[in-house]
């Protein structure tokens, strides 16, 4: 049991130094996932039959000697919105419970080049709206450190697999803090690279301008070597960067001469009081390994929340505009004309927040609204653009909590949607910024965990990924797993 908590490093090792079988792991991990899928329900969709074909051909390859990637073997998870070939993709939502994708995201493609193994398609929140993967249609993922508690969103499904031991790696998408914060209220690593850094081709949109995928992992050393085998530039995403990527797994370097700059709202009263404390004692750790800290303010952080919810909710509005019945998706056989079949689909389709939002995005784009929402919306997406990057002017990251609370129970929140959306308050910024943001398990309150972001400039993954990594060489959170799943 113990062996489906190691890291997709070491597992990879195994497999090249033929102490272990690729299909022998693929066949333990379903096992375990027949255990505890009922107890968690991470995954919509699961992959046996392939993964175990896989698995054989690679065992095949590993006998031979044949060169292979380094996480060649290695179990991953899907977030449920990225598009495989001949597997259905349903973005948590009614309205494609019966779509199968045509094609494969670059992602899959790279990492089935890399010989990784889809596990299945995990749960979220209907097309990524939402922060505790409560919005989903099919069903409430669990929290493995805590079954009454959220496994955080929109994808809960991915961190909640790795936790669980169901996955040792999975991939997700982050648009204003998805990958971040359920890797935080999991005790996981997520990384959101640089808008551009990774193709979004094959990605269902929810806001164009402000999705990225990237890795859910144990430990920032796997989230490194995942980030390189799915970044890179793709003739087939237009704002897909043509940026070199540095040697990112080089990342076990001292911190002496890095200037890392506090937030000083990390220390806010809507951060609860444990959090600070753990942050407190994370700061002294990193500056144990010769960093140098200073607290700095954001102005612009007070008005981040409503600026992404103006943002991302126009430009879903936008991008749900397709799923109208008339295509790939649930249609209402009812409907008598075009108009009432486009709204009875939608209105059946969608589930509340998904139309909460399109409602929402809709309004500030109309006509006499326009200027006095989304025009100023804008207006402070770059403001604090700006502020972040006269700060990495002088500092080589900004640091502060992942979240202002730890996981919550299910339905404490869904009732109120400014309590929820106050949760991601900490990580929009790197968003709408476009930078990269390295969450880090740091602590716990109440057996749940608590995360540690890490932020830097445009496609300075490597300054995050090594601070991180000097982190968690110091400190032993990572090494920790739910006992209510592995006991």
């Amino acid at each position: 049991m113990r062996d489906l908590f190691s890291s997709a490093t070491q597992l990879a090792q195994q497999f090249r130094a033929g102490t272990k079988k690729v299909g022998d792991v693929i066949q333990q991990l379903f096992t375990h996932i027949d255990q505890t899928e009922p107890k968690v329900q991470s995954y919509l969709h699961l992959f046996k039959e392939a993964a175990l074909e896989k698995a054989s051909e690679l065992d095949e390859k590993f006998k031979k000697g044949d060169p292979l990637p380094p996480l060649a073997g290695v179990p991953i998870s899907i977030k449920d919105n990225l598009m495989m070939t001949g597997t259905p993709t349903t973005c948590g939502s009614q309205f494609l419970k019966d779509f199968v994708s045509p094609y494969d995201a670059t992602v899959i493609t790279k990492i089935l080049n890399h010989g990784l193994i889809p596990i299945g398609k995990t749960n979220m929140d209907e097309f990524a709206m939402g922060s505790s993967t409560e919005n989903s249609s099919y069903q409430n993922t669990k929290n493995p450190w805590n079954l009454n508690k959220v496994p955080g969103g929109s994808s809960g499904g991915s961190a909640a697999s790795v936790a669980a031991g169901e996955a040792w790696l999975s991939l997700g998408s982050d648009t204003g803090g998805s990958i971040r914060q359920p890797a935080a209220f999991c005790g996981l690593v997520g990384l959101k690279p640089s808008y551009g850094r990774v193709s979004r081709f094959g990605l269902v949109a929810f806001a164009s301008s402000l999705d990225q995928i990237g890795p859910i992992t144990r430990t920032v050393e796997d989230a490194a070597l995942l980030l390189s085998v799915i970044a890179g530039h793709d003739a087939n995403d237009a704002t897909s960067a043509n940026q070199a990527l540095p040697n990112i797994t080089e990342i076990n370097r001292p911190l002496t001469g890095k200037k890392i700059a506090v937030l000083a709202e990390s220390f806010d009263k809507v951060i609860d009081p444990d959090i600070q404390a753990a942050f407190s004692a994370a700061c002294e750790i990193l500056k144990s390994d010769g960093a140098t800290l200073e607290t700095v303010t954001l102005p612009a952080l007070k008005y981040v929340v409503p600026t992404y919810y103006i943002l991302a909710p126009a430009e879903a509005s936008a991008n749900l505009a397709r799923f109208d019945g008339v295509r790939y998706t649930t249609r209402d056989e009812s409907a008598t004309t075009l108009q009432s079949m486009i709204k009875k689909s939608r209105g059946q389709g969608f589930g509340p927040e998904v139309k909460r939002r399109i409602i929402l995005g809709t309004y500030v784009l109309s006509s006499g609204y326009y200027d006095a929402y989304y025009a100023k919306a804008q207006k402070v997406r770059n403001v604090l653009t700006a502020e972040m990057i006269a700060l990495f002017e002088k500092y080589d990251a900004i640091l502060c909590p992942t979240t202002p609370n730890v996981s919550f129970g299910f339905g404490e929140k869904s009732s109120d949607p400014w309590q929820m959306y106050i949760e991601d308050m900490l990580t929009i910024p790197a968003n709408l910024a476009g930078i990269p943001a390295l969450s880090i398990p740091c602590g716990q309150k109440n057996g749940l965990p608590i995360g540690l972001q890490l932020m830097s400039k445009h496609f300075a993954e490597s300054t995050i990924l090594n601070m991180g990594h000097r982190y968690q060489q110091l400190s032993d959170w990572h090494l920790k797993t739910p006992e209510g799943i592995t006991s």
